[in-house]
């Protein structure tokens, strides 16, 4: 699954400054390894150990990491642009999950993973992570597969507002290890247009 299109003239109301969505390119795996590194502490409970963090930077969010995403056929990266900068991404992954928990989890089957979502604080609040998020769903739909679900720390009280408000629903609970600690997730779903899953 591959998308070029770009979402034209949205406007960033924090920056007032014009903002794209296009696909990710091998151009942008350096600058993607950037913004995860500022955006990926966001996200995590306040007592994960620092080098735990910066190990899953370099490990699973790295240039090389991003390359590889780029080019598979299963990922699709989305960039939220600001002229020849990028402000955040999402990744969509079309691959039935394995994860126990998730599999006893969700209601819509077969399904595309929402793996990655972060936006650079600077564009928190400002409607350009709402239009990542509705270029994302439609990415998503574009598999033709009946639902999509991600995984949230349960301690992002942010991100589970923005998810709940973009139609996601809380389905199940799963882990996430982050270094040699195990962290809560809530398993979040929702149904996509035109889609007839097994519930």
């Amino acid at each position: 699954m591959s998308i070029d299109r770009t979402v034209d003239g949205t406007r960033d109301a924090g920056t007032g400054t014009t903002i794209d969505i296009t696909t990710a390119t091998a151009a942008d795996a350096a600058q993607l390894a950037a913004v995860a590194a500022v955006t990926f502490p966001l996200a995590c409970p306040a007592d994960s150990l620092p080098e735990d963090i910066e190990r899953h930077i370099a490990t699973q969010l790295s240039a090389e990491r991003f390359a590889a995403y780029i080019d598979s056929p299963r990922h699709t990266i989305l960039c939220l642009r600001e002229g020849h900068r990028i402000g955040g991404w999402s990744m969509v992954v079309v691959d039935q999950p394995t994860d126990r928990d998730v599999l006893a989890a969700l209601s819509i089957s077969p399904t595309v993973e929402l793996s990655k979502f972060y936006v650079h604080p600077d564009h928190h609040g400002a409607g350009a992570a709402a239009a990542l998020m509705q270029r994302t769903l439609e990415l998503a739909a574009g598999s033709g597969l009946p639902g999509v679900w991600l995984g949230v720390n349960q301690e992002n009280a942010r991100a589970l507002r923005f998810y709940t408000k973009h139609g996601f629903r809380r389905v199940g609970t799963k882990r996430f290890r982050l270094g040699e600690r195990f962290e809560d997730d809530f398993i979040m779903e929702q149904a996509l247009p035109d889609g007839a899953g097994n519930a």
